[in-house]
């Protein structure tokens, strides 16, 4: 594996740090650490385990910082964290073996729909209106999280977003969707981190230098987060969707 220098390690170093630090609210990280892990020269199988790397640590943090404010609902993420993690060991395997271009106009739409839904709702994910869940409800959630683990394992891009929005339909509020959103994002990152590592597609060099940066990004992130409520996360999390979109639809036209 190449060594990188020390310039190299201090652009890694930035570029994690200000990848976490949006990511440990509203997922979209990778849209900073992918284009400038392509930047370095790796390959693109190298590229997406060296960053599932930074992402695990980032979401490891950011969800250490929720779990301490108490911000995270324990019992609910302790049984639908194994199936994300599951879901994203298929999906980072399949991905060795049939293309994901063809999920990118899917993936497009339902970032819009998710966008167009949040910007109407005026007073959506201000207060928690969670209740216990029903049967059906928690059958839905099951699914739910396995597909977005899946998704996470194999595609990527938008998962934080998925994620957060799912977590403000079943009646959380902003924060609290952040928080029970990170605990399966680590799920779904820590998954697929395993599987391109024994597949042999994680840069430790590059990887661990952005880890470390992306620990301290979302450590500063969530805590952000935590002290300003609602008012910021939602034009975060507007703002970071829309950029998914373009970055998508950037990436479909070329």
């Amino acid at each position: 594996m190449e060594i990188p220098g020390i310039d190299m390690i201090i652009f890694l170093l930035v570029i994690g740090f200000l990848a976490a630090f949006v990511d440990s609210v509203v997922g979209g990280g990778g849209l900073i650490t992918v284009p400038a892990l392509l930047f370095t020269g790796l390959s693109p199988s190298m590229v997406l385990g060296t960053n599932k790397l930074g992402g695990t640590l980032s979401s490891l943090t950011s969800s250490a910082s929720f779990l301490s404010s108490g911000k995270i609902n324990i019992r609910l993420v302790a049984w639908l964290f194994p199936l994300s993690f599951f879901g994203s060991v298929a999906g980072a395997y399949i991905i060795h073996l049939i293309p994901s271009d063809f999920l990118k106009p899917i993936v497009i739409t339902l970032l819009v729909l998710v966008t167009i839904y949040t910007l109407f709702k005026k007073n959506w994910g201000s207060t928690s209106t969670y209740k216990a869940l029903t049967l059906g409800k928690a059958a839905l959630l099951i699914i739910i999280a396995s597909v977005i683990g899946f998704y996470d394992g194999f595609f990527g891009p938008g998962t934080g977003s998925f994620l957060l929005f799912v977590f403000l339909w079943y009646g959380f509020d902003f924060i609290g969707a952040s928080a029970n959103s990170k605990v399966l994002n680590l799920g779904s990152n820590l998954g697929s981190l395993i599987t391109f590592a024994l597949l042999g597609s994680v840069n430790y060099y590059y990887g661990i230098p952005l880890g470390v940066a992306m620990i301290a990004g979302a450590l500063v992130g969530s805590r952000f987060a935590i002290r300003k409520g609602a008012a910021y996360v939602k034009p975060l999390f507007i703002g970071v969707t829309a950029l998914l979109i373009g970055k998508q639809l950037w990436d479909v036209f070329q």
